[in-house]
């Protein structure tokens, strides 16, 4: 079947029927989205509205995976962390809410840091309400606040809990996989 994604800036998600296990394909083309979704097992176009809304209402997969949760931000910005003094107050804060926090150890020249950064603001989009994501750029800072965390690599992803250092990873390999890791991590304390 193929679906016209209604605005071309929406990205296509692959949508898979658990019952079948037909290989999706997908087509780029004109500014607009088409997905041949073979699992369905028949056609329609853009042209056939109301075949589109009784697709969307039927499978909310279909939905998720055209209409976005606008309802949530996509990223979030980390806040920087500039000095022990700062730290301390967001330590302190965060006991009290009994809310864990992330933190970014990181440096400007540090590529694999840089391309990690916007992976780990999309991921706190995902923990917005649980837990609050903080970054350090261990060149702006105070040694004394580096050595204070045990920093010897970059990037490093630390999960503070109540005051202290529960977890890190230490991220040397591919992006998605340091991801997954955190994520990993955040899971078993939150």
């Amino acid at each position: 079947m193929s679906i016209f994604a209604p605005n071309s800036q929406i990205l296509c998600r692959e949508i898979q029927n658990p019952h079948q296990q037909h290989q999706q394909q997908h087509w780029w083309g004109g500014g607009s989205c088409f997905v041949l979704l073979k699992s369905y097992g028949f056609s329609f176009d853009h042209t056939k509205k109301d075949e589109w809304k009784k697709v969307v209402k039927r499978d909310s997969r279909v939905s998720a995976a055209f209409w976005p949760d606008l309802s949530r931000p996509e990223a979030v910005e980390m806040q920087p962390i500039e000095d022990s003094d700062q730290l301390d107050k967001i330590l302190d804060e965060a006991k009290q809410l009994s809310q864990p926090i992330v933190i970014d150890w990181m440096a400007s020249w540090c590529r694999k840091c840089i391309y990690l950064k916007p992976k780990l603001e999309k991921l706190a989009a995902d923990y917005d309400t649980k837990l609050k994501f903080f970054s350090v750029d261990v060149n702006k800072v105070p040694q004394s606040l580096v050595r204070r965390a045990n920093i010897t690599k970059m990037p490093t992803i630390q999960l503070w809990k109540d005051g202290e250092m529960k977890a890190e990873v230490i991220g040397g390999h591919k992006a998605w996989l340091v991801i997954e890791e955190v994520r990993q991590m955040i899971e078993k304390f939150v």
